[in-house]
């Protein structure tokens, strides 16, 4: 079998942290990870995301320089941060009105720069269910900071956050635990004392991810990537 590059084919540059990365320890999974079950052959992802960075944190670890090296026009650069802007170590912390959005610009701006397009994604949902069964927001400002960021750019905005509160919503607090790291003990050979998770997902969970992030393209009809989308 002889491999070959496909030169005229639409890359996609995924920058944020451990909910988007490709996982290594089974069955933790990324939705950047599964995003390529949802797309044909005219498009390829190239997973940068890493876990435990910040928009602060990834920017200065030169990750997106070494995006911006390679990224070419009409390529897109997805960008999904918030989980670790709000730890409060000075590596990763940012200011959700503040140095969020100013860390955030830059990318957008870095990337518009090379004739690439950014998209910003809203920080998926983390499984927190108050007694009402309604997922409580852990996220806060920095989901409105990076919508007001969108408005003032002009940027593309898939809002994951939205997506993800309204599936987990319908499955409901039990069984919404099937998206995530739950695990019995003994259920999965890395994990012999079993998990709780609510924040990371299995592959089940990243996969139905990465098809919210899927249908948020096709909703803004991002062209041409819309038309490179496999059948939801």
């Amino acid at each position: 079998m002889e491999i070959a590059e496909a030169k005229q084919a639409t890359t996609i540059y995924l920058a944020g942290d451990s909910t988007v990365t490709d996982q290594e320890t089974f069955p933790y999974a990324g939705w950047g990870q599964m995003l390529p079950l949802y797309l044909k052959a005219d498009a390829a992802v190239d997973n940068r995301a890493k876990s435990g960075r910040s928009s602060r944190s990834f920017m200065n670890e030169g990750r997106l320089a070494a995006i911006l090296e390679q990224i070419k026009p009409n390529d897109y650069l997805w960008i999904q941060f918030g989980h670790n802007d709000q730890k409060p170590d000075a590596e990763r912390a940012t200011e959700p009105f503040g140095s969020y959005k100013e860390m955030l610009a830059v990318y957008v701006e870095e990337a518009r720069a090379r004739g690439a397009i950014p998209v910003l994604i809203t920080p998926v949902h983390r499984r927190k269910f108050d007694a009402e069964g309604r997922i409580v927001d852990t996220h806060g400002d920095y989901l409105l900071g990076m919508k007001q960021l969108a408005a003032e750019l002009d940027v593309p905005l898939i809002d994951l956050a939205a997506k993800s509160k309204a599936m987990y919503e319908r499955l409901g607090d039990e069984p919404s635990k099937a998206l995530f790291m739950w695990a019995y003990p003994g259920e999965f050979i890395h994990f012999p004392e079993g998990a709780q998770d609510d924040t990371h997902f299995q592959e089940l969970g990243a996969i139905q991810i990465a098809r919210l992030v899927a249908e948020g393209v096709r909703e803004l009809a991002l062209s041409p990537l819309h038309l490179y989308l496999k059948g939801l």
